[in-house]
């Protein structure tokens, strides 16, 4: 690893399973103090309790981060706990499926409210405390990455506002990216492809089964390749970026 995380403090989003989960624990072994974020209590205390006994720092903060209120005070109540913030990690996330035609547009209002505005929520109120880590960072940087999709490449039938999500997911970040380099924050986009996660069990009970056998003919990537991902971006020399990486099964050719 290039530089360890001691004496930093990262926020992970959706951290109550999969990448988030497997995020926090590859950042606390690190030595980061986390601050986990999701609205599963119970799911997060567990993951504190885990990062406490093998001797980390964590804080639970249960939010619902589509109300703007809970993700500014995400970044706060981290940083009061804390004293400072050096990475974000925006991971939370939706995945709903299904032809446009015949889709409840309420699940567009979720996706768009989780996977946009409330990583812009977060984004905004995290970019003030970034900026104060850059000055007395080891790793002469702080970093915000943000978990977008193979999903914000390519374009597929019966994922249009999903894709809609993750294309608006890789603008904000290349703009966040050249507003910010400048003053050391570094911007990552993450973009996996499929995952073992429980992200197909939001998706109608109609359509769940039929993606889930459609994704079950390859082996999929774990939460803890792409948390491995996200470790390594961070950990990298302050002079060195990581803009942009697209990770896959082995196996997934489209």
């Amino acid at each position: 690893m290039g530089n360890g995380l001691e004496g930093s403090v990262a926020l992970v989003t959706g951290a109550s399973s999969g990448i988030g989960e497997a995020t926090a624990r590859s950042l606390a072994s690190e030595g980061a103090a986390v601050s986990l974020v999701a609205r599963r209590r119970e799911r997060l205390e567990e993951l504190s309790k885990e990062i406490e006994e093998t001797g980390g720092r964590a804080l639970v903060v249960e939010a619902d981060l589509i109300e703007q209120e809970q993700a500014t005070g995400a970044v706060e109540r981290t940083v009061a706990e804390f004293g400072r913030l050096d990475i974000v990690v925006n991971n939370a996330g939706l995945m709903l499926l299904g032809p446009m035609a015949d889709a409840p547009t309420e699940e567009w209002d979720r996706m768009i409210d989780l996977n946009l505005k409330a990583l812009l929520h977060v984004t905004h109120a995290a970019i003030p405390h970034l900026r104060e880590a850059v000055a007395d960072s080891p790793r002469g940087a702080a970093d915000l990455v943000n978990i977008s999709s193979i999903a914000g490449r390519k374009v597929r039938a019966g994922m249009g506002v999903y894709n809609l999500t993750k294309h608006g997911v890789g603008a904000v970040s290349e703009a966040l990216r050249q507003e910010l380099t400048s003053e050391g924050i570094r911007t990552t986009i993450i973009e996996p492809g499929i995952v073992a996660t429980e992200l197909t069990d939001h998706i109608r009970d109609e359509l769940r089964e039929g993606v889930k056998a459609a994704i079950s003919q390859i082996e999929p990537l774990q939460s803890e390749d792409i948390a491995d991902a996200i470790l390594w971006a961070v950990t990298r020399p302050g002079h060195v970026s990581v803009n942009e990486v697209l990770i896959q099964p082995t196996a997934q050719t489209g």
